[in-house]
């Protein structure tokens, strides 16, 4: 009969491979051009997720019963590099480090005993159970092997998480297969809607960087896919293109901390930097300084992805996709991603201070900004996106003071609400109009409150505090220039060796500009 760690660890890759299922399946149908039709496109959909919430909430439930709060479960090393040789002229034994990688590969969260098993560390190349970045008493230096392992983790955090991502990403489903009905980009639509939920699972149990990275992508591409769902206007494309911009600061820096973290420990397995133990009550082994550099690294990837300051101004450039996609998108889920991010490197947070006041600092500079913002709008999905991108802030100002649940339950309370509120505001119009006909008038209206103050803070509110365009002049622009002047410089060398000019249609003419001219 297997144990307990055997039925999570099967439960587990259920979890993740539901929606691995979908994908595949409506992702091969597509490429041999045999589409399923909406009926079975939809059924397909219903099952794996209401598959994969199932073998969540059992874990939840095995997870309580047996008193289980942090529970491992190892997929394998793709790669793994040792360094050969140390300054002293001695290496790991091969006994030694055939028994680590078969200890990293056998644990899953707790052994029979109920000890928590941390051989994990051991498989980032020392070869003592001594901190691996410290030198032995007899003056070796232990060196690490760069280190990519595929670990899901499920614990208090990832856990609701995954469940939330499960329930609205299902409720989504159900409303835009009646949404998309009989749209020409139906299935096309659930192709990506099927890659954004694999990305929120992923990131959601995700126990290293690269795993996170991996759903992170997955979650970017298929939202700014989504954002230009309707390309036949040319809207939609512009303002994808901006959203694509943002994401790719967001991912680069969250790519340059996965390098960091790779640099100062010799591989991304979050229990190397947060600690061992159960989350919140993790303690970081790095310094202040480290978890600083680390901390900016990650915050400037959660701003990105959250749309918090100084990137917020892509979040109603977002509302371009077909509704489903901007509720589950930026009403619900990916626009939490941040403050999920934020919960998971906490321990980070009470390392540093100085990481703790940036992220207050803000957080409440996001909500206030957003709030102007938002009472000035005059179409309701870009006044609902402001009203999320509020609490978001609010959200991560709670996590910088060092709370955990109260932040954890807000998140899921507000994403379940606002999912509500995108997916009823197309009738929510429709209403009012009728509303406004039986009476014969128009609906009085609450003033914004922004119009009570001067013009400047009015006008301040309506540019959405010019952050489009500061992003424009001061940070693509000089990226523009620079690029353009290397392939300046690129075509006067090519045109030396071949003693010839470019073709013309190698010869790009656009006007100094924003993003616009991209597009």
């Amino acid at each position: 009969m297997p144990d307990v760690d055997q039925v999570l660890r099967a439960l587990g890759i259920v979890v993740v491979t539901a929606p691995l299922v979908f994908t595949v399946l409506l992702g091969l149908s597509s490429i041999i051009g045999r589409r399923l039709s909406e009926e079975a496109t939809t059924r397909l959909g219903h099952g794996t997720i209401v598959t994969g919430l199932t073998a969540a909430i059992t874990i939840l439930g095995i997870m309580l019963w047996y008193d289980k709060h942090h529970v491992e479960i190892q997929l394998g090393n793709w790669v793994k590099i040792q360094q050969h040789g140390t300054p002293t002229g001695e290496s790991e034994a091969p006994g030694e480090a055939g028994n680590h990688d078969t200890a990293t590969h056998d644990t899953v969260g707790h052994d029979p005993n109920g000890q928590e098993i941390a051989t994990h560390e051991t498989a980032a190349g020392a070869a003592t159970a001594g901190p691996a970045d410290e030198p032995s008493a007899g003056g070796e230096e232990h060196h690490h092997l760069y280190h990519f392992s595929v670990k899901v983790v499920f614990d208090r955090l990832s856990v609701p998480f995954a469940i939330l991502s499960f329930v609205l990403s299902g409720t989504i489903g159900a409303f835009a297969s009646q949404y998309v009905h009989r749209e020409p980009g139906f299935n096309r639509f659930f192709v990506l809607y099927a890659i954004f939920v694999q990305g929120m699972v992923l990131t959601a149990l995700a126990g290293t960087i690269e795993t996170l990275f991996t759903g992170w992508e997955m979650v970017g591409l298929s939202s700014i896919l989504l954002v230009a769902f309707y390309q036949e206007r040319p809207a939609p494309p512009r303002n994808a293109l901006w959203v694509w911009v943002v994401y790719r600061v967001s991912d680069a820096a969250l790519l340059l901390a996965a390098v960091v973290m790779h640099h100062l420990k010799g591989e991304g397995d979050f229990d190397r930097f947060l600690g061992q133990g159960e989350w919140p009550r993790q303690v970081s082994a790095l310094d202040p300084q480290q978890a600083l550099i680390v901390g900016l690294l990650l915050l400037v990837a959660i701003a990105g992805k959250s749309a918090l300051v100084p990137f917020s101004g892509w979040l109603p450039r977002a509302m371009e996709g077909p509704t489903p996609s901007s509720a589950v998108f930026y009403g619900a889920l990916s626009v939490h991603l941040g403050a999920f991010l934020l919960l998971r490197i906490s321990p980070l947070l009470d390392v540093s201070p100085v990481l703790s006041v940036a992220v207050v600092m803000l957080g409440l500079m996001t909500a206030i900004v957003a709030h102007m913002a938002g009472g000035v709008q005059t179409d309701i999905k870009s006044a609902l996106s402001f009203a999320s991108l509020v609490q978001v802030g609010i959200i991560v100002s709670e996590i910088g003071l060092g709370m955990r649940y109260v932040p954890l339950i807000h998140l899921l309370g507000h994403a379940c609400l606002r999912t509500l509120q995108f997916i009823r505001a197309p009738t929510l119009l429709q209403d009012y109009r009728t509303l406004e006909n039986a009476i014969g008038e128009h609906l009085p209206h609450g003033q914004a409150g922004i119009e009570r103050y001067r013009i400047w803070l009015y006008r301040w509110s309506i540019e959405r505090a010019y952050l489009d365009s500061i992003l424009s002049e001061y940070i693509l622009y000089p990226f523009l220039r620079i690029f353009r002047w290397c392939d300046g410089m690129e075509r006067r060398w090519t045109d030396f060796l071949s003693r010839g000019t470019s073709r013309d249609s190698d010869q790009v003419q656009s006007a100094a500009g924003g993003i616009d001219e991209l597009a």
